[in-house]
C-alpha cells in the first residue's frame, strides 16, 4: 500500500463521510470536489468494494455504507493519534510559542494586565492568546494551557482550580452620588436601570440578579429590564459608564474596584458562585517546560489577587 496517497485518501473519505458530499470535503481539505471523489474512489479501487451509497434528492448526498460507518470510528482515532504525535514533535522542537486560550473578558479584566509579569520571568517563551467565548478544541486550535469558567469538568482535559469567585453589586461613583437615596436597601435596587451579563446565560449556573436576589432573600420582581450585554468585560464597562448597577464578578471586578473606578454596594451581602476558574491542558502536555511554568505562574498571581 502506498501510505501517503491512501492516508491522504483516508482523510478525504473521512470528510465526506462527515459532510456527507465531496463539495463540502473540499471546502475542509482546501482542494477541489472532483481531488476529493477521485481520492475516494482511489481508496475504493484498492479495498474492492464502496464507501457510500449516493442518494440524489435535490442535492447529491453521500451515505458511508455499513461497512465504512463501522471503519469510521478507528479511523477518527488514527486521525487524533496522528495530531496528537505530530504535535509532541512540535513541542520536541525549539518553539518558543505558548498558546493561551481565554474569554475574551477574562484576557481583558485579568490576564493582559499582569502578563508583563510572565514575559519578564520569561522573556524566551512567546505568548499567544486564543480568546474564545467558545470552548475550543485544545488539539484542533494547537492549544497549549488555557483558563476555563465551570464546575471543573470538561472531557479530555486536565482542570486545576485556580480561583474562586463570588458576585456583587456594582456601579460607578458618579451613579452612586447621583442616585445614593436609592441604594440605601438592595430591594430598591429594582427601582433602578441594572445591567445584565448574558456571556454564559445558557449555563444554569451562572450567576444572574434573579439568584442574586434570591441567595439574599430579596423578593424580586420585574429583573429582566435594563441593558443586556454578552460579554462581561463590557458589563463592567457600562457600570464604570454610569449606565446603571451591574452584577460583578469578584475575579473580573477586582482591579477597577481597587482603582476606585467601580464601588461594591451591600459588601455585608455575600453569594458565592458555584462556578470557578480552572487552569486546563491536555494530560500529554503537562510535562512542557514552557506549559508548567505558566501554569505555576498562574497559581501564584491568583494568590496574590
Amino acid at each position: 500500500m502506498n501510505s501517503p496517497i491512501h492516508l491522504n485518501a483516508l482523510r478525504a473519505f473521512e470528510a465526506s463521510a462527515r459532510h456527507k458530499s465531496f463539495s463540502a470535503a473540499s471546502k475542509e481539505l482546501n482542494v477541489t470536489p472532483a481531488a476529493v471523489g477521485q481520492l475516494v474512489r482511489t481508496l475504493e479501487e484498492y479495498l474492492g468494494f464502496s464507501l457510500f451509497h449516493r442518494q440524489i434528492s435535490g442535492n447529491t448526498r453521500l451515505i458511508p455504507t455499513e461497512q465504512a460507518e463501522m471503519a469510521l470510528t478507528d479511523i477518527r482515532a488514527g486521525f487524533d493519534k496522528l495530531k496528537q504525535g505530530f504535535d509532541k514533535l512540535k513541542q520536541g522542537g525549539t518553539s518558543r510559542i505558548l498558546t493561551v486560550t481565554v474569554s475574551p473578558a477574562f484576557a481583558a479584566k485579568w490576564l493582559l494586565p499582569r502578563i508583563d509579569k510572565f514575559q519578564e520571568l520569561y522573556p524566551d517563551t512567546d505568548v499567544r492568546l486564543d480568546t474564545n467565548l467558545k470552548a475550543v478544541d485544545f488539539i484542533e486550535n494547537g492549544i497549549d494551557i488555557g483558563v476555563r469558567y465551570g464546575r471543573g469538568i470538561w472531557t479530555g482535559l486536565v482542570a486545576e482550580k485556580l480561583m474562586d469567585e463570588e458576585v456583587f453589586p456594582v456601579c460607578s461613583p458618579a451613579f452612586y452620588q447621583e442616585h445614593h437615596d436609592k441604594l440605601e436597601s438592595p430591594v430598591q435596587l429594582l427601582e433602578l436601570p441594572l445591567i445584565h451579563d448574558l456571556s454564559m446565560e445558557q449555563h444554569v449556573d451562572f450567576a444572574t440578579w434573579d439568584k442574586w436576589l434570591h441567595c439574599n432573600k430579596i423578593t424580586k420582581e420585574n429583573t429582566k429590564r435594563g441593558l443586556k450585554i454578552n460579554n462581561s468585560a463590557a458589563v463592567l464597562q457600562a457600570a464604570i459608564d454610569g449606565q446603571g448597577v451591574a452584577l460583578a464578578r469578584s475575579v473580573m471586578t477586582h482591579d477597577d474596584l481597587k482603582a476606585g473606578r467601580l464601588i461594591r454596594l451591600y459588601p455585608e451581602l455575600q453569594c458565592a458562585s458555584v462556578l470557578a476558574y480552572y487552569v486546563v491542558y491536555r494530560e500529554e502536555s503537562q510535562s512542557l517546560a514552557k506549559l508548567s511554568a505558566f501554569r505555576d505562574w498562574l497559581k501564584q498571581e491568583a494568590k496574590n489577587h
